[in-house]
């Protein structure tokens, strides 16, 4: 059975900094380079019974903003692809502008992004390859409505979705939200792309989509998001995974990530046709 769903774009965030980028940018430039693991003679495994839908945005891509995170020291970061997706041009926050990526890694599989040519980040987030057991705490990290926001969630399994039109089922994991620091119920556009970690202390997946009514969180699948860093031949860190003591842990090293630009926004800009 289909789940009605909504991708993780905000609309009208971040104005001025996109403004302030895309009235120094030239002519777009950006390299999209697509990776698609599957074929006839090598499936990959469906993830699950249950479907969602995840609704394409009337009138297909536009200026939006997303949230990304550092997976390598060297300037490697991931994101969803729904958010790198039709861009003309796609900057990551940096000292208050939005500076310009010049390539992309889109997976075909999964809604999964790897910009492996980004700004350095003084840490990298280290990534898990197998999904935790049904039950499980996870710790989501991105910027809904903009602004940065922890999300508490119980993860219910595996599930495919499908999004709009495209006619390819994507491996997510479903998550039950639990509680958000800070409080709020509003809806989850913006935390796209942001990372969704384990209580080991590893990401396990990628923020892709959210249910409002139904209070689910969809991730890309964690052997999806390892299929396109390993293709990407761009991640070397090996970083050390500490365990979360708990929810006060959690919020606390979300926030040092913040101070140190390991999670971030992501800016989208698309090109209209009018010039300017």
């Amino acid at each position: 059975m289909g789940r009605g769903g909504c991708g993780c774009l905000p609309w009208l965030l971040g104005l001025i900094l996109l403004l302030a980028w895309l009235g120094e940018m030239q002519a777009p430039s950006l390299q999209v380079e697509q990776y698609d693991p599957r074929s006839p003679r090598r499936p990959l495994p469906r993830g699950g019974e249950e479907q969602y839908i995840i609704e394409d945005r009337p009138g297909g891509p536009a200026d939006a903003m997303g949230t990304a995170f550092a997976v390598d020291r060297s300037g490697v970061w991931m994101t969803a692809e729904h958010v790198t997706h039709g861009c003309s041009r796609v900057g990551l926050e940096q000292r208050g502008r939005a500076l310009e990526v010049p390539r992309v890694i889109e997976s075909r599989e999964s809604d999964a992004a790897i910009i492996p040519r980004g700004p350095r980040s003084p840490a990298a987030l280290p990534l898990r390859s197998g999904a935790p057991s049904p039950g499980s705490t996870g710790y989501h990290m991105g910027f809904p409505a903009g602004e940065p926001t922890l999300v508490l969630s119980e993860l219910i399994g595996r599930a495919e979705a499908r999004r709009g039109s495209s006619g390819i089922d994507q491996p997510v994991l479903v998550w039950a939200e639990r509680g958000r620091l800070p409080e709020g119920d509003g809806t989850l556009s913006g935390i796209s792309g942001g990372p969704v970690f384990s209580t080991d202390g590893r990401v396990v997946g990628i923020n892709s989509a959210s249910t409002d009514r139904r209070g689910r969180i969809l991730t890309v699948a964690p052997d999806a998001m390892m299929r396109l860093t390993a293709a990407s031949r761009a991640v070397g860190d090996q970083p050390v995974a500490y365990p979360f003591a708990g929810l006060t842990d959690a919020q606390e090293r979300f926030a040092n990530w913040l101070d140190d630009g390991v999670i971030r926004r992501i800016f989208c800009d698309v090109d209209d046709g009018r010039g300017g």
